[in-house]
């Protein structure tokens, strides 16, 4: 696959730039050094044992350099539940020839499908399956990451499979032939998406014949029918790209085990060693791709597929990647996206230009790099383009003539600082994936460290930096719908509508003349940045699962105090139940924006605690609102109160609220453009909810919505409660306590909130489908070429003997699911089956995204249901022993973090199920099923004649399409490589959602797992 753009460009948030953690000189760290190694395999050059990491980080490391210029890390931890292994090549898209775009991914995409070792195209994806397994890959310009997980046992076979990728692949020519439509149906997936679009055309509008230009994804024009035409034989060229460029010294390697350092070292260095190594040197760039016919005299105008109003500002800069200690892109980026008072944000966002700004360096590859300032315009602000820039250049000149500042460089320090010193432990996959990435970077003994590691304050180099801000090197690019019709280039590859007009020199003179301006000001002093990191000692008798401590007409208080992670950390989750919140369309709006004009309203404030490691989150439900604080407990309650303050006591700032309410409607005018597997996920859940409004509905109403009705609203809302609370981490019972009586002090003095009645706390039912019922619901998605569907299949009320039957069966149809849709048959690049669980009920789903009819994918679910009996039917008790214990790893995988841990309790408690202990509970009754109970529950609920099959399909049309059957038979399917489907009855089709609900019956509420009098303390 490739990765989110936002991975391309290094951007993961709006506070991306000001959060990117660069550490500066780390105090408390711990140099791991393991027993002493006698390496005498000639395989290996350099043992490195002694590597910096976090105290709190309990694996232990070992760095090699193999003689063949690999290198690896190797992790031990005999508490995980899951290994994993990961090897980055540094080759990506940027290599790949110039006549055959997307090679490199076609490349990742092909290394899956069979080794001369393991031939089996399946063999690698099976064995993961078989032992609660999991992979996946991704392509940049620069690299190209494999990596996997799997149950602690086989991680030796598990790595052989993986390692023959790099030594024998096959390319076999007919995977090749259907995997070139994997790499088209994922072009075609991002072929509308305008983070891709603007992506691909900032290459395009670059050096030409820079590699930065190339269209890094591929598709079918590019990877059959041009190399076809040109007399290439792609496969060939695929073995040659291979032979030339996966050599060893391009390789970083992670492995993570519970087995010793000595154990993993003896299996990397058997495996890994006989890589070859090429002495392929690292591709470097050092010309820019941005030169100076790019620059001045550009600014781009873009048409966007969404109602999405963004200017970007972009200035080359040279690779800081090796200044990583110092880091001047980051102290920038530090300032100018800063977001408290004084700030460039704050100025802009006072004139009503624009809502959001991210500022700061951005990855090209290795010899050029980017500064970017991105701004979220309003309507006015897109008349104001020329004025906003020359505020950023009184920022930028307000930073020159105060000169680079020790202190805002320490306090950066001072955060990465605590940031490693309490970090989580990562999962095992996400960790091995990045860790072979930093191999190429940094030195064996900083690689944990490197992204934390500020240790020189350098002003020349932010001088050098702030100099490269300049007009004369700006380049400008506005993207607006308003731009339709003044356009006259289309990129090649997706289609963006765009024109190049030079900035004038009158403007680039004024914009260089641009002096200080005295609103602007540096951050102040972040007084949310932690200072007491004391673990409270746990309460005798401490209960390990969230209990009860208190239970009133108001509120319902679960507290739980961390045992497991032992970090200054807590997590403070609150349901916020209303009736009026979800009454109809019109209070929906009002919610949603009453919470958008509020967290608008924080911003200011609330940003020096993000920085400082300490997040909210603030949304309307279907049930009223949720706020969620976490992150380091010493200051969390300081802004908990801030928020609870401001919420009961709101005023509405007039100009922000016609701001966020057009944005509000742009968003969801833009729901149209999202994918069409999307589409299809979203009408399902409008049929099966009780009551859930519509995006038509919605945005009728938003007209409806004005000032003085939401400023009566308000009051409304919170004038009847109920607070259902989970309080967790490195808290005690009586701060939580506290906590709580000062919030429920603060609605009351404020917002003059009572209780909710009892009867008034009922949830939304699910839709009950008669047995032998079958419903498809039909739409069209106005903007993508591809189809979705979404098929599922309902059993019943969630108990713990269904539950696992039916995830049993997903465990056991997964990888064939995946193999015989995605792979063989080539329905699309989204593939997907898996429980669906909504308001306590539960059944099994299908996900398809294709260019192929809706009711064509229908019929090939419904084949490959009817494989499977007989494949289950067949399957040795071995095997399905092999499936019990693969779901039971999965479900027993131990959480790595306390956030996670929160989260499934949380989950219980939203649900109203309270089964805090789940997890041991259903895997002790998954261990007692039998094949039998599989074979009885697939007869029962899912064969064409099953006595309790309960059938709903969703099927979206693409763009291209006006109609589309509902059912069809498909000559085709006598061909022998397909599985024939079964004659499929007629089913009932939906014209009207609101009708389809009210002719149906509904499932009654979920009980509770557990006695609340009894959960009481």
């Amino acid at each position: 696959m490739f990765p989110d753009i936002c991975l391309s460009v290094n951007c993961s948030s709006r506070k991306y730039f000001s959060l990117w953690l660069l550490f500066n000189g780390l105090t408390g760290t711990l140099l791991v050094s393991s027993l002493p190694l006698r390496m005498t395999d000639p395989a290996v050059n350099r043992v490195v044992s002694e590597i910096i990491r976090s105290p709190e980080d309990k694996r232990v490391y070992r760095g090699l350099e193999f003689t063949n210029g690999l290198k690896a890390m190797l992790i031990s931890d005999p508490t995980t539940d899951k290994s994993s292994a990961a090897l980055d090549v540094h080759i990506g898209s940027l290599s790949d020839p110039g006549n055959i775009s997307g090679l490199a991914h076609f490349c990742e995409h092909m290394l899956f499908l069979g080794t001369k070792k393991y031939p089996k195209e399946n063999e690698y994806s099976q064995f993961l399956s078989e032992h609660a397994g999991s992979s996946n890959a991704f392509t940049s310009g620069e690299h190209t990451n494999y990596y996997f997980d799997v149950s602690h046992e086989h991680l030796q076979g598990a790595l052989d499979r993986f390692a023959q990728f790099f030594l024998c692949p096959l390319f076999d020519e007919s995977c090749k032939d259907r995997e070139v439509n994997a790499v088209d149906s994922e072009h075609e997936k991002n072929l509308m998406n305008d983070a891709w679009r603007l992506f691909q055309l900032e290459k395009a509008t670059g050096n030409p014949n820079h590699p930065f230009s190339k269209f890094g994804t591929g598709n079918k024009l590019t990877l059959e029918t041009r190399p076809s035409k040109d007399g290439i034989d792609i496969r060939q060229e695929l073995l040659q790209f291979h032979s030339t460029y996966y050599s060893s010294n391009l390789m970083g390697l992670c492995v993570l085990g519970r087995e010793s350092l000595d154990e993993l070292t003896s299996m990397v260095v058997k495996l890994f060693g006989e890589v070859e190594n090429k002495n392929v040197p690292i591709p470097e760039f050092p010309e820019h791709p941005f030169q100076e016919e790019h620059l001045r005299q550009y600014k781009i105008i873009i048409v966007p597929i969404k109602d999405i109003r963004n200017l970007y500002v972009t200035f080359p800069i040279p690779d800081l990647q090796k200044y990583y200690k110092s880091n001047p892109g980051h102290y920038l980026g530090h300032l100018i996206g800063h977001e408290g008072p004084g700030s460039l944000l704050s100025e802009l966002k006072s004139k009503g230009w624009v809502n959001t700004l991210v500022g700061g360096q951005k990855e090209g590859a290795k010899g050029f790099m980017f500064f970017i300032i991105n701004v979220d315009l309003t309507e006015e602000g897109l008349l104001h383009v020329e004025d906003i820039i020359f505020h950023m250049f009184q920022y930028i000149q307000t930073l020159r003539t105060e000169g680079p500042q020790e202190w805002v460089f320490d306090e950066c320090k001072d955060l990465n600082k605590v940031a490693f010193r309490f970090k989580d432990k990562e999962r095992p996959r996400g960790y091995t994936s990045k860790v072979a990435g930093l191999l190429h970077y940094y030195p064996l003994e900083e690689v944990l460290a490197a992204e934390y590691l500020l240790e020189d304050f350098r002003p020349d180099l932010i001088e050098m930096v702030l100099d490269k801000l300049r007009p004369e090197h700006v380049r400008v690019a506005v993207v607006s719908k308003s731009f339709e019709g003044q356009t006259d280039k289309t990129e090649e590859w997706y289609g963006t509508q765009y024109k190049q007009e030079a900035i004038s020199d009158e403007t680039i003179e004024k914009w260089a003349s641009a002096d200080v301006n005295g609103k602007f000001k540096l951050p102040m002093k972040n007084e949310f940045i932690p200072t007491n990191f004391e673990i409270y000692p746990l309460e005798k008798d401490s209960p390990s699962v969230p209990t009860s401590i208190k239970d009133t007409a108001m509120s319902k208080v679960w507290f739980k105090q961390d045992d497991k992670f032992f970090l200054p950390k807590a997590c403070l989750n609150f349901e916020f139940f209303s009736p009026f919140a979800y009454v109809d369309p019109l209070h929906c709006n009002m919610a949603y924006l009453y919470l958008e004009l509020l967290k608008d309203s924080l911003n200011e404030y609330a940003y020096a605690a993000e920085l400082a490691g300490l997040n909210y989150d603030l949304q309307n439900t279907v049930y009223g609102m949720y706020l969620s604080v976490k992150g380091y407990n010493d200051k969390q309650h300081i802004l908990l109160k801030k928020i609870i303050e401001k919420m009961a006591t709101f005023e509405i700032d007039e100009k922000r609220f016609d701001i966020i309410k057009e944005a509000y409607m742009r968003s969801l005018n833009n729901f149209r453009a999202e994918q069409p597997h999307q589409h299809a996920m979203y009408y399902l859940r409008l049929l099966m909810t009780e009551v859930a409004w519509t995006k038509d509905e919605l945005r009728e109403a938003l007209d409806d919505v004005t000032l003085p009705r939401l400023k009566a609203f308000i009051p409304q809302l919170l004038s009847r409660l109920h607070i259902e609370v989970l309080l967790h981490g490195n808290i005690t019972k009586e701060s939580a306590l506290g906590m709580i009586q000062m919030l429920e002090d603060t609605l009351i003095e404020h917002a003059h909130t009572k209780p909710l009645l009892p009867s008034q706390l009922i949830r939304y039912r699910e839709v009950q489908v008669p047995d032998g019922g079958w419903y498809v619901y039909q739409q069209r998605n106005e903007v993508h070429n591809n189809c979705g569907i979404e098929i599922y299949y309902q059993t019943d009320m969630q108990t713990t003997h269904d539950n696992m039957l039916l995830e049993l069966f997903c465990q056991i149809i997964s990888e064939p699911c995946f193999n015989t849709l995605r792979t063989k048959e080539q329905l699309g690049y989204i593939v997907f089956s898996g429980p669906r669980r909504a308001n306590g009920v539960q059944g099994l789903r299908f996900i398809i995204q294709s260019e192929k009819a809706p009711h064509y994918l229908e019929s090939r679910v419904e084949a490959f249901l009817c494989t499977m009996e007989k494949a289950v039917e067949e399957m040795n008790e071995e095997a399905f022993q092999k499936h019990i214990q693969a779901l039971a790893i999965r479900r027993l995988d131990k959480p790595k973090k306390l956030s996670a841990e929160c989260a499934k309790y949380w989950g219980e408690i939203i649900s109203q199920q309270y089964n805090f202990d789940r997890d041991n509970i259903e895997v002790a009754y998954l261990k007692t099923l039998t094949k039998e109970n599989i074979m009885q529950f697939y007869r029962d609920r899912l064969t064409v004649e099953a006595p309790k099959r309960h059938k709903v399909s969703v099927h979206v049309l693409s763009r291209e399409m006006d109609s589309c059957p509902i059912v069809g038979e498909f000559p085709a399917q006598n061909d022998v490589n397909l599985a024939p489907a079964p004659s499929l009855p007629q089913p009932t089709l939906v014209q009207d959602m609101t009708e389809f609900k009210r002719s149906l019956p509904l499932f009654p509420l979920v009980k509770p797992h557990i006695n609340f009098m009894a959960a009481k303390l």
